[in-house]
């Protein structure tokens, strides 16, 4: 006889050798042909699959002019009996590599429009751009806009038919959190073959700003930091979530040896879409401007205007006749609200402000006399904006690289700069004696050869008159006495024989 004692076990050793059975035995997926298909290893698997042909090799070809190498021996007397005229300076041809990818495709114009950055297709609104897509057909492309303050472009291609072309999904940048998987895919060091590849990583923080990337950093940041493998080459790249959607694009890196050190840099999606429409639609961006200086609230500010926490802006200069001038916006006020949503520093309602429409009436609430104020504010587009495909006409020569602006310009405001004595650093050209010097936007000028400049045309005729002076005692070092954004003082030395 069989007592409940003996099978009640029996039973349950062969639910469990089942249920063990079944949990070894993967679950099989079918086609509609009743094909066996194989499952992702992984989410990041199934990403690639669907995004890895989006992503496109650009190739920048251009001519840039430097100084004429040999202008040292063709000054002297001797050399010119032989040489009489000789060019002060020469063209020399460059190539860069770099990333970007398709976000868009018209299949009646076929057209593909393509996202990158700024610094990758710079060169080539003067020379050639080439797109190799995922198959190595290659295509000439146009560029359609760009824009240097946010170091994002758009160029196009217009494909053969046939062409097989892999649109990337764009995401939500403002719902990403620290942490969560980040994909990058793009092409690390140029010529060396390693198109498309794939990094993965995290979220290490968002909203970093105020970094210096050297000569050409752009003016508003908001980035998203990952440890995902990014290195020369991946700039333009998609930077995408686990659900395979571009939430960012890939734009530098933090290194201290030129590769990566899992400190890498994207342009937030969502910054670069409101971007990417002006720049498709007129090929260039237009911004808003409220016409203040706004200065960042720290913990000793927070403790003398008696506020809550240490975010906001405290308003320290209003140009006269601005929107928020008209408004009734006053120095003193802090920001604490603008269009509805929280500021909480000054880069991100630099962001705000920047990427709203002109002409619209917005809301902001300030803090004043301890009590919390609604004003209403009519933006309006920021005066002498220069961010398109046309570039305005220099204000000093190429030959140095620098631009430079008065401190009472908008220039200067935009860039937070004030002062009496000295002009500001506008643009810094790519290769140029000034970039290689280190030199870069937003620093202050306040001698040249100890010779004091205070306005631009200063500035301009007084480097004039020492590169002239230079080249006659057959030097090479012209000195910049310079104030950074943290105040410090130095004197840079910028070495014009580092153009050969």
């Amino acid at each position: 006889m069989i007592s409940w004692k003996n099978i009640v076990p029996l039973a349950l050793m062969l639910m469990l050798f089942s249920c063990g059975h079944a949990q070894s035995t993967p679950l099989q997926t079918r086609s509609a042909a009743n094909e066996l298909i194989k499952p992702a290893q992984n989410p990041v698997v199934e990403v690639v699959r669907e995004v890895r042909e989006a992503v496109v090799q650009i190739r920048v070809e251009a001519k840039i002019t430097v100084r004429n190498p040999m202008n040292q021996f063709f000054d002297d007397p001797f050399f010119r009996y032989f040489f009489p005229e000789q060019p002060r300076t020469q063209q020399r041809p460059v190539t860069s590599m770099g990333s970007g990818f398709i976000y868009e495709f018209n299949p009646q114009t076929r057209e593909a429009y393509i996202m990158t950055n700024n610094h990758v297709v710079d060169q080539g609104k003067d020379g050639t751009i080439t797109v190799i897509l995922a198959d190595k057909v290659s295509y000439t492309a146009e560029l359609v806009g760009r824009d240097p303050n946010t170091d994002v472009a758009v160029i196009k291609i217009e494909v053969k038919k046939g062409e097989k072309i892999t649109v990337a999904p764009l995401g939500d940048s403002s719902k990403l959190e620290i942490g969560e998987w980040a994909i990058a895919i793009g092409n690390p060091f140029g010529e060396a073959g390693l198109d498309r590849t794939v990094t993965l990583g995290v979220i290490s923080a968002i909203g970093r700003s105020n970094l210096n990337f050297g000569s050409g950093s752009p003016i508003y940041q908001d980035y998203i930091q990952t440890d995902a493998a990014i290195n020369p080459g991946n700039s333009g790249g998609p930077l995408l979530n686990i659900d395979g959607e571009v939430i960012g694009i890939n734009a530098a890196i933090t290194s201290t040896s030129g590769g990566n050190i899992g400190i890498g840099f994207a342009i937030p999606i969502n910054l670069a879409n409101r971007v990417v429409e002006d720049l498709v639609a007129k090929g260039k961006v237009t911004r808003a401007y409220i016409g203040i200086s706004p200065q960042e609230i720290t913990s000793e500010l927070m403790e003398a205007f008696d506020l809550e926490e240490v975010s906001g802006v405290l308003v320290a200069e209003v140009t006269d006749d601005s929107p928020a001038n008209k408004a009734g916006v006053q120095v003193g006020d802090v920001i604490v609200e603008f269009n509805g949503e929280k500021v909480p520093n000054a880069s991100k309602f630099r962001i705000a402000v920047a990427t709203s429409k002109p002409g619209t009436t917005v809301p902001m609430k300030v803090i004043r006399d301890h009590k919390v104020k609604e004003i209403f504010i009519q933006l309006e587009n920021y005066p002498d904006e220069d961010n398109g495909i046309e570039e305005a006409k220099p204000e000093v020569k190429l030959s140095h690289g620098i631009k430079v602006n008065s401190l009472d310009s908008a220039d200067a405001r935009r860039l937070n700069v004030s002062g009496t004595e000295g002009v500001v650093i506008t643009a810094v050209d790519n290769g140029s004696p000034a970039a290689k010097a280190g030199l870069s936007v937003g620093q202050i000028i306040l001698k040249v050869n100890n010779l004091p400049v205070n306005n631009p045309d200063e500035f301009e005729l007084t480097m004039d008159g020492q590169i002239d002076a230079m080249v006659k005692s057959e030097k090479s070092t012209i000195t910049l006495y310079v104030k950074d954004r943290n105040n410090r003082f130095q004197f840079v030395p910028v070495r014009f024989e580092t153009l050969d």
